[in-house]
């Protein structure tokens, strides 16, 4: 960039000459902290209210709502607890103004247009454990039902009949057992199935073969499972990936007489147009409704789980059941807090330096302590470098991926190992840059506290805070000329602004950065132009 006055670049955000107001802020790893209200929607187990309750939130239970009804309940709600019952469609999301975080007292979240939670950064979440353990013995239940015709022969004893020879069983001990999704109701499946004697094979594209081999389970293709099972039971969500996966020429690859269970979602298994009761009347299908999660365990489970979760997130203990934002997991760890703050921090800066930056962010951690960190920093830098665009307000954790997309930005992580004598503070390093241009900015995190150690190779000792609340004017200029700094203060005198701090860096192409903390932003920075290279402000 050139050094003449007249062709440098200036740029204040924050506060403009029209509307003085700060930037809007979002402190990520408590960003569903100013929860206070909570709908319960459908039939839950009372100690979920009570957990809520009793965690300081205010509980409102309404069930049987229209869409309507539920859209005037959720006004003043910053939180919703469905089970299967209520509808979260894009139209209640949307109409919502408040709503912050969907939770479902269940595993399954059909029922939740999760799109369009991402797209308003409404966080969803699950009760992935609550369920598992009825799940699972419903599933064994089914596949000794199936082996015996318990169901056929009682309906026969209830008719007056006694069949004894026409309902001729199987033993399960020595049997196959084929398990498509290896989850927690998949491996409590396998651990009880074995206890019959059965072996037991499976398939999942998400758990590794030797965390599969730890609960007796042999994975393997679905081309090998299809011909080796006696019984096949699937636990896998319903997706794109999953409709159908039981179909009529995988069935054609499997033992004749193969018997299937199916206590996930209908739709794995293709059962053809459901236009009339012939599969579920036929004598080799034993059929009931949903009852998965029809326990009283599992519904208090559910319930008890769900409002830990509500409440232990509001406290910024911990988050667990994310759907929809696994970032925003790791921000609620103590370690990667600070460094989710020095991301979005990073990304504020950017912005206020590059503009709106356009093409690829690099985002690079360093350090041992940051070997797996990249997938949580990358979206709190997102969220800085959106949140400052006038129609970016609302940008977040969870929908910052999304919103980045949209914007036309992409981002990259990469890693690099820790270099010894390289780091004299801090643990890791942070650097975000912009593909193919000139701005690259490194900080790290010293205690708890965010800084700025480096941008564009120009190094500062000591490093720079980067406090929330606290303004930063950042400028370049030739660091001999010893009127510059008396002029600049001059300068925020007659802006009414008082100077809190200051910094300079190391010299880089004779020329060094100078960070002033102040009181307030500047309205403009046109005074500025006469006497440095570039400049810029931010508010982090």
């Amino acid at each position: 960039m050139s050094s003449a006055a007249g062709t440098a670049a200036f740029l204040s955000l924050g506060i403009s000459a029209q509307e003085e107001r700060p930037i809007p802020r979002l402190a990520p790893a408590m960003a569903f902290a100013n929860l206070r209200k909570v709908l319960i929607s459908d039939s839950l187990d009372p100690c979920c209210r009570k957990i809520l309750q009793d965690g300081g939130l205010q509980v409102v239970e309404k069930q049987n709502l229209t869409k309507e009804e539920l859209i005037v309940e959720l006004q003043d709600c910053e939180g919703l607890i469905v089970r299967s019952a209520t509808k979260v469609t894009a139209d209640v999301i949307n109409a919502a103004e408040k709503l912050q975080v969907v939770g479902r007292a269940g595993t399954g979240v059909d029922n939740v247009d999760l799109e369009a939670a991402t797209r308003k950064g409404v966080l969803v979440m699950n009760t992935p454990n609550g369920n598992s353990l009825s799940a699972a013995e419903l599933t064994c239940g089914m596949i000794i039902c199936l082996a015996r015709q318990i169901p056929q022969a009682t309906a026969s004893m209830k008719g007056g009949r006694w069949d004894r020879k026409k309902f001729m069983g199987t033993e399960l001990s020595g049997k196959t057992l084929g398990i498509l999704g290896l989850g927690r109701i998949g491996r409590e499946v396998a651990t009880r199935m074995q206890s019959f004697g059965m072996k037991t094979v499976g398939y999942d594209p998400i758990i590794s073969p030797e965390v599969s081999a730890s609960f007796g389970v042999q994975q393997l293709p679905l081309e090998e499972i299809w011909p080796l099972c006696d019984f096949i039971t699937v636990h896998t969500p319903l997706l794109p990936s999953t409709t159908g996966l039981l179909n009529d020429s995988t069935f054609a690859q499997c033992k004749k007489g193969v018997r299937v269970v199916n206590c996930a979602r209908g739709g794995i298994v293709d059962e053809g147009p459901p236009q009339d009761r012939a599969l579920v009347d036929h004598e080799n299908v034993i059929s009931c409704p949903h009852l998965g999660a029809s326990t009283k365990e599992a519904q208090s489970r559910c319930g008890e789980e769900i409002a830990v979760q509500f409440v232990d997130m509001v406290k910024g203990k911990s988050l667990a059941g994310v759907v929809n934002a696994q970032a925003l997991t790791s921000a609620f760890s103590p370690h990667t807090k600070p460094w989710i703050g020095l991301a979005e921090a990073l990304g504020i800066l950017m912005r206020a330096w590059a503009g709106s930056p356009k093409g690829t962010i690099q985002v690079v951690t360093q350090g041992t302590s940051l070997k797996n960190a990249g997938n949580c920093l990358s979206p709190a830098v997102s969220v800085g470098l959106l949140k400052d665009a006038s129609n970016q307000a609302d940008v977040n954790l969870v929908n910052a991926k999304l919103l980045m997309k949209e914007a036309g930005l992409d981002v990259t992580i990469s890693h690099n190992p820790a270099v010894p004598g390289e780091q004299a503070c801090g643990e890791g390093l942070l650097t975000v840059a912009l593909a193919g241009a000139p701005y690259q900015a490194v900080g790290l995190v010293q205690g708890t506290t965010p800084v700025l150690l480096a941008l564009n190779g120009a190094v500062f000792r000591p490093e720079v805070p980067l406090r929330k609340g606290l303004p930063l004017l950042l400028f370049r200029a030739q660091p001999s000329n010893p009127a510059m700094l008396p002029t600049m203060i001059g300068l925020l005198a007659e802006a009414g602004v008082q100077l809190l701090s200051y910094q300079t860096s190391a010299v880089s192409d004779g020329e060094a950065w100078h960070v002033m903390s102040v009181s307030s932003l500047l309205p403009s920075l046109e005074a500025w132009k006469q006497h440095v290279t570039e400049a810029f402000q931010f508010h982090f």
